[in-house]
């Protein structure tokens, strides 16, 4: 089994992968035995072209995306012995090589037959998996050496890579000319309403999501804590984990690693480990939580949890700062 994903300079989509996984469950239900063929650098410990003996094979499947160009060419050379067949692709040039190489294409479109629907339709259906928005800064150059925001980001984004989740980079910032950027907060909070879950390490990631109504994952990036780790007390919200511990269970974990390990170290202590147990949290009760804090919010009678904001005090602060300026 190999398509446009088995190419070292190839690409694996979303859709390429489940249209494999679509005829996998054919050759499955049929009782046939296969290997897929992946790119290395798609998936490393995978099958790749490197390792296979084409000898050892009857029969060659390349799935979906178009039958061109010289990497397919290059199958037909290599697996000249095989019956090949090609199954939901699109067929650009119906005379050339890449084409006619198969003994049979069973074309999704473009070879003179109305359109078959895609593979990746009617591929088996997949696990839920959450939803998260990732909000983090680069900035911040006022805090000068207890700045970690390189270091912070560094661990979230590899820890991030590792876990089974949709991940969907977020900024605060608006632009009403930058089509990548919202331009209102109303389509910021729009979108941070649909998530699972934020990680983040900026004041109003984190405020902004229980705003939503939906957990927060925060880590401050100052050394000692600043306005994260003030807001999140402000905020009654216990998500948090400070710069430095990331960074130095990091760090140890590294140097743990690179030593072979140590008896006495715990999953728990680890950068991963509290990461991981802020995430299980804040999936399970912290969902109940940041809906309580967002009502509160949303509550213009009441004070969430006892803790003004700098505006209930405005008026006063007018009035006895005009009062000051008169006496003067």
């Amino acid at each position: 089994m190999t398509g446009w994903f088995s190419f070292l300079h190839g690409e694996a989509t979303a859709g390429d992968v489940l249209a494999l996984a679509r005829v996998e469950r054919v050759l499955r239900d049929a009782g046939s035995a296969y290997d897929v063929v992946w790119s290395p650098g798609f998936r490393a410990d995978g099958t790749h072209f490197a390792d296979v003996d084409p000898a050892a094979y009857s029969r060659l499947v390349f799935v979906c995306g178009p039958v061109h160009g010289a990497q397919v060419e290059e199958l037909h050379r290599r697996f000249a012995h095989c019956v090949r067949v090609a199954v939901g692709v699109s067929v650009v040039d119906a005379g050339s090589p890449a084409v006619t190489g198969f003994h049979r294409v069973l074309a999704r479109d473009g070879a003179g037959n109305g359109p078959g629907l895609d593979l990746a339709a009617r591929a088996p259906a997949l696990p839920a998996v959450p939803v998260v928005g990732v909000v983090l800064t680069h900035g911040q150059h006022e805090y000068g050496g207890r700045r970690r925001h390189e270091e912070v980001a560094a661990v979230l984004t590899r820890w991030l890579a590792g876990r089974d989740c949709a991940r969907l980079e977020l900024e605060t910032r608006l632009d009403a000319h930058d089509w990548r950027l919202c331009g209102t907060p109303a389509q910021l909070e729009a979108v941070l309403s649909r998530l699972d879950l934020v990680v983040t390490d900026r004041l109003h990631g984190l405020v902004l999501a229980l705003r939503a109504g939906v957990p927060a994952l925060a880590v401050d990036p100052v050394e000692g804590g600043a306005k994260v780790t003030a807001q999140a007390r402000a905020c009654g919200w216990p998500a948090l984990v400070p710069a430095e511990r990331l960074t130095k269970a990091s760090a140890e974990g590294s140097a743990e690693g690179s030593a072979g390990g140590s008896a006495g170290s715990s999953a728990e202590g680890s950068a991963e480990g509290m990461l991981e147990r802020w995430w299980d949290w804040c999936l399970a009760d912290g969902r109940a939580e940041a809906a309580r804090i967002g009502a509160g919010f949303r509550t213009a009678e009441s004070v969430p949890d006892g803790v003004p904001d700098a505006a209930d005090g405005l008026m006063a602060a007018l009035r006895e700062a005009s009062e000051a300026a008169a006496g003067r």
